[in-house]
């Protein structure tokens, strides 16, 4: 390490408001408004430092329609990384750390609240919202890699638990999850009607899954992660629940700029990078990682292409 490049980085680490910024954004990425709310500090104030650290090459941005998101971005492997390590040993005894950690959750929950208060108003109406996006033929594409029939198979955001019927008619033992207990409601008539007494249904987070160890072989999410706060946490938590050898699989759409679907269909994520997608298959240890996008074209509008993510955990 040559001695400018040491000056470099401890001029750039020297303040406090970055490091502040670098803690928060290695745990989740975040919008410059999260984290004026987080830190308590003016757009103007907080966009200069990020400006800073994007320029060392330490946080990268992504747009998501209007929105500019934020995540740390560390060299795998040389001085800056080194550094970072030994300033983070530091923070673990700094009160104003655990503050930030503590208004971090708090903005995190936010983010969920919006999409549980969307689902619970929705309810029973979503199955007419959801033809919006054309995909029928994008769920057969992807239940093809959960077979072969007999498997124990978690749907993640079953919604009305119409792709939980159809995975238990393929002979798969589902349990159907979702956060909104109205959204549970309008399921458990759905399977009433559908004479499917076999799907258990289940109440929680996919950020935090009512689901043990190795509980399942597979885990599916069909169109879910655009509404979660934590997309990368939820492909964690998946991997967590299936058995050794077990199948993650999620489909969801392409980082797109179709903003009208905050509006009618709540999402939180204008759909994401593919290279974003890998990197929490990574990050959850999962192996054989595949990925593949169709063009998202219906009769009466345009669509978001979506993609086809599976990965597997090794035994």
């Amino acid at each position: 390490m040559s001695a400018d490049e040491l000056q470099r980085i401890f001029k750039t680490l020297s303040d406090p408001t970055r490091v502040r910024l670098l803690s928060l954004l290695e745990r989740e990425e975040l919008a410059v408004q999260e984290l004026m709310e987080v830190l308590g500090m003016a757009q103007s104030r907080v966009s200069r430092h990020l400006a800073i650290l994007r320029d060392a090459g330490l946080v990268r941005d992504r747009r998501d329609g209007t929105y500019v998101f934020y995540h740390l971005e560390l060299p795998e492997v040389g001085p800056w990384r080194e550094v970072w390590q030994l300033v983070r040993r530091g923070l673990s005894k700094d009160t104003t750390a655990d503050r930030d950690s503590a208004a971090l959750s708090r903005a995190l929950e936010a983010r969920a609240d919006r999409a549980r208060s969307f689902f619970d108003a929705v309810g029973p109406e979503w199955d007419a919202l959801r033809k919006v996006f054309d995909d029928d033929a994008l769920r057969a594409h992807a239940l093809a890699r959960l077979v072969p029939s007999g498997l124990r198979v978690a749907d993640i955001g079953t919604g009305t638990g119409i792709l939980a019927i159809e995975l238990s008619r393929l002979g798969l033992e589902v349990i159907a999850i979702d956060h909104s207990a109205r959204m549970l409601e309008a399921a458990r008539t759905k399977l009433a009607e559908a004479g499917d007494e076999r799907i258990e249904l289940r109440q929680g987070e996919a950020s935090a899954l009512p689901l043990g160890d190795a509980e399942v072989d597979a885990a599916f999410a069909h169109m879910v992660l655009h509404y979660l706060p934590s997309p990368g946490e939820a492909v964690a938590e998946m991997a967590r629940v299936v058995k050794p050898g077990g199948s993650v699989v999620v489909v969801d759409f392409v980082t797109h700029e179709h903003e009208w679907m905050r509006q009618e269909l709540g999402v939180h994520w204008l759909g994401f990078e593919t290279r974003d997608v890998q990197r929490w298959f990574n990050d959850a240890k999962l192996a054989e990682f595949r990925l593949a996008t169709q063009a998202g074209l219906s009769a009466d509008r345009d669509l978001p292409s979506t993609f086809i993510a599976s990965g597997t955990l090794p035994r």
